[in-house]
């Protein structure tokens, strides 16, 4: 049985005072949701250890956005997935449709971050999905299809790695697939990985959807097949919201 995680994209968002939100998450992060569903709060490199700091104690989970495929080493302004877990993290975002788009990532370079956020002991998230014209001209399954297997590294086990689905088309616009789009797509998901690594492996390995998810849609969109929780992103930047996300569950 794959246990549900709903993780928070906060972006270029969030300062000192944001620490309060977190607070928030935390109380009310309650026994019985806790023991239904994961949390996993990805603030900015700056509040990383900040907040895990507060989260120590608690079973809210803090990660990161991105990180460099090195552990070190002359590459100015980067972050190592070894400091990202010197901080306090325990995943990485990475191959995010933003920085795919912002930064020219290759499925490449997105792979080489996974295999450095395994070495470092911290949990991978790897994304992926389509853009609009992608959807459009049907392309939907071979574009997922392919950043799969350019971006997930060998060694993909359960425990290190979680798959996010996120229609790029659907970040931030307010649109949504309907439940038999995400559902087609997960299930392709999980049968390349299930072809690819073993059954047992596919079928561990949750797989998020990302693109628009609020409290309003959760609980209808979490319901869709091979769902195993949301990557969300401005509605993880508010307690209330967020919280809101995650009680789809209960």
């Amino acid at each position: 049985m794959r246990r549900p995680i709903v993780a928070g994209n906060w972006k270029m968002n969030g300062l000192s005072a944001s620490i309060a939100e977190l607070d928030l998450m935390i109380k009310g992060y309650a026994p019985a949701l806790a023991a239904r569903v994961d949390l996993l709060v990805c603030p900015p490199f700056t509040l990383i250890e900040e907040f895990a700091a507060a989260a120590s104690g608690s079973k809210v989970l803090i990660g990161a956005q991105d990180c460099h495929p090195k552990a070190s080493g002359a590459h100015t302004g980067d972050i190592s997935a070894e400091m990202l877990k010197d901080c306090g993290a325990r995943a990485v975002i990475v191959g995010h449709s933003e920085r795919r788009a912002d930064h020219g990532e290759s499925d490449a370079l997105v792979r080489a971050k996974a295999e450095a956020a395994h070495r470092a002991g911290l949990m991978a998230v790897i994304c992926a999905g389509e853009a609009l014209s992608d959807r459009e001209a049907g392309k939907t399954l071979d574009i997922v299809g392919r950043q799969l297997k350019g971006s997930v590294p060998d060694g993909l086990t359960g425990d290190n790695t979680v798959i996010a689905y996120e229609p790029v088309w659907a970040i931030g616009t307010g649109k949504t697939p309907t439940v038999e789009d995400i559902a087609e797509v997960h299930g392709l998901i999980r049968r390349e990985l299930s072809a690819r690594f073993g059954e047992a492996a596919g079928q561990a390995v949750r797989i998020l959807y990302g693109g628009s998810v609020k409290p309003e849609n959760a609980r209808t969109l979490l319901q869709a097949r091979d769902v195993d929780g949301a990557l969300v992103g401005g509605a993880s930047l508010k307690a209330k919201d967020f919280l809101g996300i995650a009680e789809s569950y209960l």
